[in-house]
């Protein structure tokens, strides 16, 4: 666990406020970010974290104070690593749902190493506590930056809740306005969106609900901010669902799959792939 006097970092402000957000700069807060929050991904040494975790408080709140008022950065700073310890602990279990469910994870560092899904979900988890204290652009830059590396797209605004298990991740996408409960778990392709795009639906919840316990199979799409996944329920992959559905459902779309051999297959001419 990362020692509780991170929590605080103090004595710094903000400083060239009138250079513009910078794209090189922000994606070296997320790395760095990461880096505190997990260690082990750049090196053993545990004594070096909080000096470099004060550097990047104080190139946040350059940032911060670059789009809002420098009082604001200030606050918005403190209170993002207020939360950083909470933030390692929820990601750590994070983590340990898919050495869990995943049999292909041997620990804990492996999928923090190596897990598109994990590492997607972690910079999520630090965007949308920006994006829930106002701060414009920059939650919406972490996680472009994270769609950028792994294919996973997570909108800041959101809401996910403990455990939340992408296997692959390839693909996803969670819209805005999205509420994830506890213990769900969604392969590659889901897309979680909006039944149609019009710029007068910005403050309307347009994406659906995700309650408790779901699995949502590969290329599955759920759109509406209206439709409400029941509990426990089961996506079928490929399945189009733009309804609400109860609790312990079972949605799948029947499939004529037919089985042929080989021999039976008639050569057509001239065929070029």
């Amino acid at each position: 666990m990362l020692d509780k006097t991170f929590k605080h970092i103090d004595n710094f402000k903000p400083s060239a406020i009138d250079i513009p957000v910078n794209k090189c700069e922000l994606e070296a807060v997320i790395v760095s970010l990461y880096q505190c929050m997990f260690p082990i991904c750049q090196c053993p040494d545990f004594t070096t974290v909080h000096g470099e975790m004060k550097e990047v408080a104080q190139k946040l709140c350059d940032h911060i104070a670059r789009l809002l008022d420098i009082d604001k950065a200030i606050a918005i700073t403190e209170y993002f690593f207020s939360r950083f310890d909470d933030l390692h602990i929820q990601l750590l279990k994070d983590a340990a749902c898919y050495v869990d469910n995943d049999p292909a994870a041997r620990s804990l560092e492996e999928v923090i190493i190596t897990y598109p899904g994990f590492y997607a979900l972690s910079v999520y988890r630090m965007a949308h506590v920006l994006y829930e204290q106002g701060v414009p652009l920059i939650p919406r830059f972490f996680t472009e930056y994270a769609h950028s590396k792994v294919g996973i797209d997570i909108h800041p605004g959101a809401v996910i809740g403990k455990n939340f298990f992408m296997d692959h991740g390839t693909g996803i996408v969670i819209g805005e306005t999205t509420v994830i409960g506890d213990n769900v778990k969604i392969y590659q392709g889901v897309t979680l969106g909006a039944l149609y795009v019009e710029k007068k639906l910005s403050d309307i919840k347009r994406h659906p609900t995700i309650e408790d316990n779901v699995v949502i199979y590969s290329n599955a799409t759920i759109l509406g901010g209206d439709t409400v996944v029941g509990h426990d329920s089961v996506i079928g992959g490929g399945t189009w669902l733009t309804h609400s559905v109860i609790p312990f459902s079972l949605v799948y779309n029947p499939a004529d799959v037919k089985i042929r051999t080989v021999k039976s297959f008639d050569q057509p001419h001239d065929f070029v792939i």
